[in-house]
């Protein structure tokens, strides 16, 4: 099994090369941002809760992201991989998904940054919200504080996994082709095993 985090802001491009990887791989992609969203539309408890921090852009708290992600990765014994799309993001979320890995007999193989500045985040999310429909994406202010929280809540995340030799940067500005390539040369035939 072949697990690896795809790392970086809102807007980064997350979605579209977890696609390219789940077409490449057969990977099952888990993104918390649709997990919340699913929640919000069956207006369900827990969707109702992560909605007061997704208005503000806050982080939606440990706990009620990390049992959503449980019950996701329960649901799927046996797939040839995952990739975790927008978590971890704090510490604490970080020993959690370890341990979930553990429980599983398997590891974290390689976290993959997209990085990309804000503005070009500002950017991309403001067209999106021409089609999304998502509140939270119409707004450059709530934008702003998306990016900022990503910033200074994940970076701990990254250095962690960069102190395991795990860790990789990404141009995410470039095309998502050129995007693709630099990944695949990451993952590799190592998620072929």
């Amino acid at each position: 099994m072949y697990n690896l985090i795809l790392f970086g802001p809102p807007g980064s491009g997350k979605g579209t090369q977890a696609d390219f990887l789940v077409k490449q791989h057969g990977f099952l992609h888990i993104s918390t941002g649709d997990m919340f969203r699913e929640e919000l539309s069956r207006r369900t408890p827990l969707g109702q809760e992560a909605r007061k921090y997704m208005d503000r852009g806050d982080l939606v708290p440990d706990e009620v992201t990390i049992a959503m992600l449980r019950k996701r990765v329960e649901q799927h014994p046996d797939v040839a991989g995952i990739i975790f799309d927008g978590f971890p993001r704090t510490d604490p979320q970080a020993a959690e998904l370890n341990d979930m890995m553990e429980e599983k007999q398997a590891s974290i193989n390689a976290l993959v940054l997209l990085d990309v500045d804000v503005d070009t985040i500002v950017q991309r999310i403001l067209g999106r919200a021409a089609t999304s429909g998502r509140a939270d994406d119409a707004k450059e202010d709530v934008i702003r504080t998306r990016y900022e929280n990503f910033i200074n809540y994940t970076a701990p995340v990254f250095d962690f996994y960069d102190q395991l030799g795990l860790a990789h940067r990404v141009n995410g500005a470039q095309s998502p082709s050129e995007v693709a390539a630099a990944i695949a040369n990451i993952v590799g035939p190592a998620a072929q095993d």
